[in-house]
Order: structure tokens, then sequence, then C-alpha cells
């Protein structure tokens, strides 16, 4: 898994260097959001802000969460999409957090949900409106983006409101893991039980599917029609639940598309999936 992360990786990075443009944005990098030590356990981590040049503080933010298995990758590989998402006229967070073995996914989602409440109260300064803040991820991080946007407990730990508007899930795992980590009967301490531990209740407390409720901020949910079998079988599950609560869900199946060209897809600038995100969040 690691080796298909740092081929992913090297894909985005020289494609994004060969199409990028350095016209009309703001770059502000390693901005740190979360001191070592926070929360007791949590280590320090930073993150990129993009901002168009003339953002006036009514522009839409997106805060994305990158994938890699909950064990791998960083915020640089995606400062392509900060870019471009920021000449679409929108402020873009994209953001490290940790990562298993070290820590498991109550800390990533602790983490995840203080870099939300640092944009809340600091992308004024960057342009960003803070009553418009969605999240986002790919694979890992579409878990992470979606778990703190249905679970309010990780903003209870802030002692803060989540002030999240929307959620976009770019082929997002782990939606139920509790079902798949039966399913695929891990030894334990292997595979994704180092993020998930062994414990079912863990898996069922990290699972967005469970805690769905009217009261979710709305989600833009994409997936690749060719992609990994657990995404597939448990965005389908997790559609059936979501159907409840929004009947005609905002869902995007892109048929030809395997799980790594969902993220690559974005390096091209014309995509139709900046356009279902810009409609979604309402940019004008």
């Amino acid at each position: 898994m690691k080796f298909y992360t740092s081929y992913l990786a090297c894909t985005i990075l020289l494609l994004g260097s060969l199409s990028c443009s350095f016209k009309g944005i703001h770059r502000s990098k390693e901005i740190t959001y979360m001191e070592n030590g926070f929360l007791e356990n949590l280590p320090e981590k930073q993150l990129n802000v993009f901002a168009p040049k003339k953002a006036d503080g009514k522009q839409p933010v997106m805060l994305f969460i990158h994938g890699g298995s909950w064990d791998s990758g960083n915020k640089d590989i995606y400062n392509f999409l900060g870019a471009r998402l920021a000449r679409k006229g929108i402020v873009a967070v994209i953001i490290d957090y940790p990562l298993t073995p070290d820590y498991q996914v109550h800390d990533m989602a602790k983490a995840s949900a203080q870099a939300v409440n640092w944009v809340n109260e600091n992308i004024n300064k960057y342009g960003g409106d803070p009553d418009r803040i969605f999240v986002s991820g790919h694979s890992a991080g579409g878990h992470l983006a979606s778990l703190i946007s249905v679970r309010d407990e990780y903003f209870d730990t802030l002692g803060v409101e989540n002030p999240i508007k929307g959620t976009i899930l770019i082929d997002a795992a782990g939606l139920d893991m509790y079902w798949f980590l039966k399913e695929m009967n891990y030894e334990p301490g292997t595979k994704y039980l180092r993020a998930f531990t062994d414990n079912p209740q863990v898996w069922k407390d990290t699972s967005p599917i469970y805690y769905l409720d009217k009261k979710d901020p709305p989600m833009l949910i994409m997936m690749g029609g060719r992609t990994l079998p657990g995404i597939e079988k448990t965005t389908e599950r997790f559609l059936e639940e979501y159907k409840k609560i929004e009947p005609e869900p905002n869902f995007h199946l892109q048929k030809g598309k395997k799980h790594k060209p969902m993220i690559v897809q974005f390096i091209y600038t014309p995509n139709k999936v900046y356009k279902w995100i810009e409609e979604f969040m309402e940019v004008k």
C-alpha cells in the first residue's frame, strides 16, 4: 500500500508541475494549526492555505484531507489542488494529520477537527468566509471528512461547535469500517487494524454510516465505477442509509474511474468535477 501511495504521489507531483500556473494566488505554507502535546498526546501539525489574490472575506473555504490508508501521504502532494481551487474563487486549506502506527483513527479525527477549528478562527485573514467552511477528502481523507461532519463529539472535545457547512467525498474509504473489518477478519494488529485497533467498538464508533442524522451538513459524494471493492461496497451501504435522510443524494458515479484516478483527475482544470464542487459550494 505504501508503494501505491508513493506511486500516486509521484504521478500527482509530476503532472501537477507540468500544468500549474503561478498567477493570481496567495500561498501560505507550513502554518501550524496544532501544537505538540495538543489534547495531551497529539503531535504538531501544519497546513497550507491557497487563496485568490482578490479574496475579500466572502469566499467559500474547502479544507482537504489527503488519503493514504491512514498510514501515509502528506499535504504537499496536493498543492496543485489548492492552487486550482483558489483560481476558481475558493480558499483552499490542505492539511497534514497524525498517521498510524504512532496514532489511531480517533487521533486523526481530533486533529482534523482542530484543523477545521483553526480555519474557523483564522481563515478571514486569508480572505475566506468562516461561515462557509466545507470539508473534503479522498480515500482515507474522505473517511475523516465524513466522520467529523457527522460526529460532533470531536468538536465537543475541543469545546467548540461544529462549523462544517458541507462535505465533499472523493472515493471515500471507511464509510462503514465496522462492516468491512468484520468481513475481512484480519489478524489482530495487521492491515487497517493498526489504525482502527482490534476493538470492534472503535470500528463502529468511527464508521460514519452509523451516525447519519438530519442535522448533518449536506454531502456531495463521488465514487469511481472501477474503484476498490471495499470502497464500492461501503459507499453503497452508506448511500442506502443516507437516502433515508436525503432521498435524492448529490451522488456522482464516474463509471470509468479507478481509485487513484479519482483524485488525479483534479489536475485537469476544466474537469467537470470542479463544476460539481462549485455548484455545491455555491461559488459565485
